[in-house]
């Protein structure tokens, strides 16, 4: 595919930049293992995206239609994008993935494949378009635009004949073509089971291997936007996490082995969660939770809504160990983020600014064991530059190492932030974290991977000095980044 030719000269290009600056004795890190392509690096960068669950379930109060709700019951009152737009951007979010057709197959753009749309709706006289709205209001705002298109369809007569995989294709490339930029393509694991299927009113398996042939599918959607990173249990670009708690794994390998993901062996959330070290290609994970119990807005729940703390709790439990957090936030009947969820959302802004306002390293002096050839582009000083384009390494047999921040007095440190130069491999496999107590070294946190970041609450240890001791890695470290707050 064309991402695999993208991938190769982002490799090119970042070996070709560093070969160009070394010293004739000492030559570049090589790439280890599978690597991240570039979308998938500007990925890493959003680290926050919205999910929105908006459908005719948002009226029904349902979390899965059953595909025999009229049209004429989406019929948002007060529709308004911008304002989820200007609320996500306010509170730091970088992308939105909506719900362009769930399971019940109603479509939120008047798509010319089915009279199961918004076109049918009294929304706007029917000429409404959600889909439009809202990839209009993302690029306003500045925010990417995703969509999410459910591979079941409890609406269509034809769901599990040959037939339906091209109303499938023809709905994408409605999306795709129509509706500007988008960055990613999320598609889930639930297809097939009980629907309305044209009025069949009966149960439908479908063999979810060979059915929808992907392969074929996301080459036809990745010929008309290369960019797109696709989502699905499996990728091929990003994974689930094997939750919906929002929650990744203390130990998160950004590669594992897609076959292994359809063998049907015990443990796969397992293994969705944590990956492995030894995968063959690069999926990381992508951490999905709703601000409320459900993923489709109930009236019911507006009393139940997230706490800014517990949403700061999640940001730890996904950016902070190296994946993305996509949070859904579900529109109200009005067509509204309610003013629950806006509060909440508030609140943790509040919050991660409050935690992440000063970084110690500014004030900071740095050392490590050793550097790559003693070559000052590898120096410690590397890791408190704030350029994510240069990195402390160590020479190709040392695969344990450590590095020494130290102030001229005592510090209150709340958290450690840690980012790898995963472009070439994500590489550290354990470390540990010391702090200068009472004259000697005491160890505070003992942890498996880094990846894109790891954030390490320290519970506000007094030091003047900290060390982070790489204590097992796949090859020489190449540690990017380090901030402390």
């Amino acid at each position: 595919m064309i991402r695999n030719f993208n991938r190769t000269l982002a490799i090119l290009a970042i070996l070709i930049a560093f070969s160009c600056q070394k010293k004739e004795n000492v030559s570049p890190p090589e790439p280890l293992g599978a690597l991240p392509s570039q979308d998938q690096l500007d990925w890493y960068k959003m680290e926050m995206n919205a999910f929105i669950h908006f459908t005719i379930n948002t009226f029904t109060d349902k979390e899965w239609g059953y595909g025999d709700e009229s049209p004429e019951l989406f019929n948002p009152t007060a529709f308004d994008a911008n304002q989820w737009m200007q609320t996500l951007k306010e509170a730091g979010f970088k992308g939105v993935v909506l719900t362009a057709k769930h399971h019940d197959g109603f479509a939120l753009w008047p798509s010319a494949y089915t009279e199961h749309s918004i076109k049918n709706s009294p929304f706007e006289s029917g000429k409404g378009d959600i889909v439009k709205s809202v990839s209009e209001a993302a690029a306003e705002h500045g925010l990417k635009f995703g969509v999410y298109l459910s591979p079941w369809d409890r609406n269509r007569a034809d769901y599990g004949e040959p037939s339906y995989i091209t109303y499938y294709r023809n709905q994408l490339k409605e999306l795709f073509t129509g509706y500007g930029p988008i960055f990613e393509m999320w598609f889930d694991g639930a297809n097939g089971g009980d629907g309305y299927y044209g009025g069949a009113n009966e149960e439908r398996t479908i063999d979810r291997q060979t059915y929808y042939d992907w392969p074929s599918t996301l080459k036809m959607v990745d010929s008309m936007q290369p960019p797109v990173l696709f989502f699905s249990d499996a990728g091929p670009d990003l994974r689930w996490v094997g939750n919906e708690k929002g929650i990744g794994g203390t130990t998160h390998w950004n590669t594992i082995t897609p076959d292994t993901l359809f063998a049907g062996k015990f443990g796969i959330e397992n293994l969705l969660q944590h990956g492995t070290p030894e995968g063959t290609d690069w999926i990381p994970a992508e951490v999905n939770v709703s601000i409320r119990p459900g993923w489709f807005y109930h009236e019911s729940q507006d009393s139940l809504v997230r706490t800014p703390e517990n949403l700061f709790e999640r940001y730890l439990t996904s950016v902070g160990r190296g994946s993305t957090w996509l949070l859904n936030i579900p529109p109200d009947k009005r067509g509204l983020f309610h003013e629950n969820d806006v509060k909440t959302l508030q609140g943790f802004k509040k919050i991660l600014d409050s935690v992440f306002k000063i970084d110690l390293t500014k004030n900071a002096r740095v050392k490590a064991s050793s550097f790559r050839g003693n070559d000052a582009d590898y120096a410690p000083s590397n890791l408190i530059d704030k350029n994510d384009q240069t990195f402390w390494a160590t020479d190709d047999a040392i695969t344990q190492a450590s590095f020494e921040l130290e102030w001229d007095e005592e510090k209150e440190i709340n958290y450690l932030v840690l980012q790898e130069f995963i472009a070439l491999g994500q590489r550290v496999a354990a470390f540990e974290v010391y702090a200068w107590q009472d004259g000697q070294w005491e160890k505070v946190a003992s942890e498996t991977t880094i990846g894109n970041k790891r954030i390490l609450p320290l519970e506000g240890i007094s030091t003047s000095k900290l060390k982070v001791e790489i204590t097992d890695a796949l090859g020489c470290p190449l540690i990017s980044n380090v901030e402390v707050f």
